[in-house]
């Protein structure tokens, strides 16, 4: 017969009623620390998007009742704010204000992921005047966007540096396909520095030793970027690219100084509940940042939901077979061990 080693049997301890304690009052005291912040939280964002949905939901100004007497103030239509913004030439103008905020979204993400990503790699290289070039490419996002605007709109003005570099007479800032270039343009120029710079810091953490490996094992440039930077470095680019697509998706004024309000080939979503507010219209106007904010907060919630185990990390190791709750229970429980002296040795007497 052989020698059978005994089985573990020990439990471990449950916690006593001192950590119970313990563990409620370390609760107590990291709410009452958070409570300032959620306090403001509060204040600037939930009661700013409580107002928002309850003006959206009343009609303001000076109006005539059934027996021609002057109304002023608030009158509750219920869902008539939104409905109107489907309707006739509203309804048109809004679902082309949502074709350009996201022809815009689409467009300069990708143009500034690209260039951002290359401007990332070039900066993590060891060459002279190194830090010269990383000052330099990040300029454009450090000057403020209304004054980057102004600049681009001197660029293409009929007289202006590209007409003449061109050698065309194009009115960059009249309606149509060449307002939405210029759009395109100075927006990818302003904030592809910043995907470079969330980039970069990514880039930096990757160790030198796995390159070594790759290169001792015969890889090229193409396979070392794609097998060992970009998955390395994906994290940190997927943040990049949802803060760039929020950002995006409420543009406002590049394009309103840039080309001015009231153009369709660039008029957005944000530019429409704007006017709407600058006529005394707040109603419709928090309709429309309404529409927004949920449109913002669908994309978010996709993108989150799709890649969220890149962009927040991973909250617990996944389980080929699911992983329910009994699972992840058995996962995290200790394995028995035996004791010193008990193991087998495998012996036959």
């Amino acid at each position: 017969m052989s020698d059978i080693a005994p089985v573990n049997t020990r439990r471990e301890p449950k916690p006593g009623k001192g950590q119970t304690r313990f563990n409620q009052g370390t609760a107590g005291l990291a709410a009452v620390l958070l409570s300032p912040t959620l306090i403001v939280l509060a204040l600037v964002v939930l009661y700013p998007i409580l107002s928002a949905l309850r003006e959206s939901l009343y009609t303001s100004g000076t109006k005539l009742d059934a027996n021609g007497f002057i109304v002023k103030g608030s009158t509750f239509v219920g869902l008539d704010n939104y409905a109107a913004i489907f309707k006739g030439d509203t309804g048109h103008r809004f679902w082309t204000a949502f074709y350009n905020t996201t022809f815009f979204t689409v467009t300069c993400v990708v143009l500034e992921t690209v260039l951002g990503v290359a401007m990332a790699l070039i900066m993590n290289k060891a060459f002279k005047g190194r830090s010269v070039v990383r000052a330099s490419i990040l300029v454009p996002w450090a000057i403020p966007t209304v004054v980057s605007a102004l600049l681009w709109k001197w660029i293409f003005q009929a007289d202006g540096v590209a007409n003449n570099i061109l050698g065309t007479q194009i009115l960059w800032s009249t309606d149509g396909w060449q307002a939405k270039l210029s759009i395109i343009v100075a927006d990818t120029w302003k904030t592809a520095p910043f995907i470079g710079l969330l980039v970069l810091a990514g880039l930096q953490t990757i160790p030198a030793e796995v390159y070594e490996a790759a290169k001792v094992d015969g890889a090229n440039v193409m396979q070392t970027f794609r097998r060992i930077t970009l998955p390395l470095v994906k994290p940190a680019l997927l943040v990049a690219v949802l803060f760039r697509l929020l950002d995006t998706l409420r543009i406002f004024d590049l394009p309103f100084v840039l080309v001015g309000p009231h153009k369709g080939s660039v008029e957005t979503l944000s530019m429409l509940g704007y006017d709407e507010a600058f006529n005394t219209r707040y109603g419709p106007a928090a309709a429309y940042a309404t529409v927004l904010f949920l449109y913002v907060a669908a994309v978010a919630y996709v993108f989150v939901r799709l890649l969220g185990a890149d962009v927040i990390g991973e909250a617990r190791a996944k389980k080929p077979g699911g992983g329910g709750r009994k699972q992840r229970k058995r996962a995290a429980a200790p394995a028995a061990v035996p004791e010193p002296g008990l193991t087998s040795v495998g012996g036959g007497v």
